[in-house]
């Protein structure tokens, strides 16, 4: 225990309270907007999608979310947490738990103080309960232990953490503007895949594509041995970048080792069409099942042309109506392979992938900062809120 530290269980020194439990058939009253899990994210609560449900006027100040209150979700990622610093007030439902304060905690303390427990793993091992299902239940909640510093020490750690914080979403912003000047710039040289107006001759993924495309490795994913990295579909992120999520595959087969250039296409789940442009930085890789690999045919297109290519409208409206919709969204090696693509004369695309690894060098550098600053951030974290 710190000096001058105490600590409390969490109902000690807040009160917490489930939202409703929604039912459509026999709710009455009025339509109101109300909060669920998916609105809250990690300190930020999304209100661009906001569903609506019947609310009573004896309910509204019951399961309401004021300014300041802390809502953590219950079922899914458990402890997910956010705070509510809007002024006007909303309902919420029962994937929810607010959290209000009575003066010994302020809100953000304690909103990376359950950060912490959720990165480290003990929110998870500890207090959900559940085997396949885990729930973050009222009394496992309140009976978390929690470090209360003096108010202003814990404004001065939020105040610490909070401008680490964003040093890093400006860094990440950054790369995301670098991106979208890729794509610009794709545009400005090749036009629009849709309309073609410069007239490029049209081939497909198939025909442009050294080998038939194939899908990954069945092997399960293990802790990183230090040589072979696993790429599987939730490494890969929006931006087609690899995450820091690093493991190993459980066999090593070779035909699934990836080379410079090489394009995966995620296959299934919700985020089928996402896809990879693998580099020799990135390391020693084999990929896995769910995904499909296409080894672009160098005397014909350049890679990084291949690959934003499937950043591009065009891309995506494919993704769209190609997706089989019978479990989960699926799209199969021979529905990628018949995918249509301008082709460019070969000059023109070596001259954007001159220009791409300009921004990507750029981007490396940003990224290298992100990680400086995540481990700054990381070790505070540590320090103040470690065991």
């Amino acid at each position: 225990m710190k000096k001058d530290w105490t600590y409390k269980k969490l109902g000690e020194v807040c009160s917490s309270d489930l939202g409703k439990t929604l039912n459509s058939k026999t709710d009455n009253g009025e339509y109101y907007p109300y909060l669920c899990a998916i609105n809250v994210l990690w300190d930020r609560i999304d209100t661009t999608v906001l569903k609506t449900a019947k609310f009573e006027p004896s309910e509204l100040e019951r399961y309401s979310v004021k300014k300041g209150d802390l809502l953590v979700c219950e079922g899914g990622d458990v402890g997910r947490a956010a705070i509510w610093n809007d002024e006007t007030v909303i309902q919420y439902q029962n994937a929810l738990h607010r959290i209000r304060f009575k003066g010994e905690v302020i809100p953000r303390f304690c909103l990376f103080y359950l950060r912490h427990l959720k990165d480290n793993g003990t929110l998870d091992a500890k207090y959900a309960k559940g085997v396949t299902i885990k729930h973050l239940v009222k009394s496992s909640l309140l009976s978390i232990p929690i470090p209360i510093p003096p108010i202003k020490e814990q404004e001065e750690i939020c105040s610490l953490l909070d401008k680490l914080s964003l040093v890093i979403e400006k860094k990440k912003q950054q790369i995301k503007e670098l991106d979208n000047l890729a794509q610009a710039i794709f545009y400005d040289m090749f036009g629009d895949p849709i309309a073609n107006t410069k007239g490029w001759v049209i081939s497909t993924i198939d025909n442009i594509s050294t080998d038939k495309l194939s899908y990954g490795s069945g092997a399960s994913a293990i802790e990183y041995d230090g040589q072979t990295r696993y790429v599987r579909i939730t490494d890969i992120n929006d931006l087609g970048d690899l995450n820091e999520d690093i493991k190993s595959p459980s066999e090593i087969d070779e035909k699934y080792l990836l080379r410079e250039g090489d394009i995966l296409f995620a296959r299934s789940g919700a985020t089928v069409g996402k896809t990879y442009c693998h580099r020799e930085k990135n390391g020693r890789c084999i990929y896995a099942g769910y995904l499909i690999k296409m080894r672009p045919d160098k005397s014909k297109v350049m890679p990084k042309y291949v690959f934003y290519y499937t950043k591009s409208e065009y891309y995506k409206a494919f993704i769209k109506n190609a997706q089989n919709a019978v479990a989960q969204p699926n799209i199969n090696a021979k529905q990628y392979g018949g995918l249509a693509i301008p082709v460019p004369p070969l000059s023109l695309q070596q001259s954007f992938a001159q220009k791409i690894e300009s921004i990507e060098r750029q981007k490396e550098l940003i990224n290298q900062s992100i990680r400086e600053a995540q481990t700054l951030f990381n070790s505070r974290m540590e320090y103040y809120f470690g065991e």
